[in-house]
């Protein structure tokens, strides 16, 4: 199994990997089969804008094995940059597609974050989709700040429950976040994947497919949750359109 030769895109001031729907989830499997401790980051025009406002963030998405374009904006952006065409590598597909390749060659996965209530209804989801798929563990941790021993506990659970790959459901950029803080300590590749739990288990609805393609996504959320994602949405937007805007004009 091999994959391309990694290429970094910077759209604004986040460096973002121009790669495949195989290349991603091959990577993912690689790495996986190793137990090697990688950060992977799913970016959309929020990721984007954030790490231009937050050093922490920036670094983090700096220093990750792979971040990958989420989102109609920055794939555009990449195909504008690049002249070459890009795919949505977007956080719930991608964790589709790996756990269809994991149930074939045998690789395990981990669930951190979301409520409990919804990793129990996205482990019998993932159950029935994938009857072989292994999932090693699932964790809905408290919605506070870990002292040392919980972190070091939760450390050693999912370690030892030998999982090739963690998906982390904590929000960005919370998600990002820990999964740097945890890189070197847990001996498997971390995704974040926001809120990919919550669209397989169905206690939020993803738009439709056209929604999707059209790059209308971000709008359907918007609509089912104004009150907590009407800033994200129409400020960080806005924004995104300005950077990008003077990143191009400045190319």
């Amino acid at each position: 199994m091999s994959v391309q030769p990694k290429k970094i895109i910077n759209v604004i001031d986040a460096p973002i990997d121009q790669v495949t729907w195989s290349d991603a989830v091959q990577r993912l499997s690689l790495w996986g089969e190793q137990h090697e401790s990688r950060v992977v980051c799913i970016c959309n025009a929020h990721s984007v804008v954030t790490a231009k406002q937050d050093h922490e963030f920036n670094q983090v998405l700096k220093h990750a094995d792979m971040s990958t374009p989420d989102g109609a904006p920055v794939a555009w952006m990449i195909k504008k940059i690049s002249g070459q065409p890009q795919a949505r590598i977007n956080g719930p597909d991608l964790m589709l597609k790996y756990c269809e390749h994991a149930e074939k060659i045998g690789q395990s996965i981990y669930l951190y974050g979301g409520q409990e209530s919804t990793l129990n209804i996205l482990v019998n989801v993932l159950k029935s989709k994938y009857p072989n798929l292994k999932i090693a563990g699932y964790l809905s941790p408290p919605f506070r700040e870990l002292n040392d021993q919980e972190k070091q506990k939760i450390i050693q659970d999912i370690n030892a429950s030998g999982a090739h790959t963690v998906w982390v459901g904590l929000g960005c950029p919370k998600q990002e976040k820990w999964m740097h803080e945890h890189k070197g300590k847990i001996n498997a590749v971390m995704v974040g994947v926001g809120a990919a739990f919550d669209y397989h288990a169905g206690t939020i609805k993803r738009a439709p497919k056209w929604m999707q393609n059209s790059g209308l996504e971000w709008f359907h959320r918007l609509c089912s949750e104004p009150k907590r994602l009407w800033k994200r949405y129409l400020v960080t937007n806005t924004l995104f359109i300005f950077y990008a805007a003077k990143q191009l004009i400045s190319k």
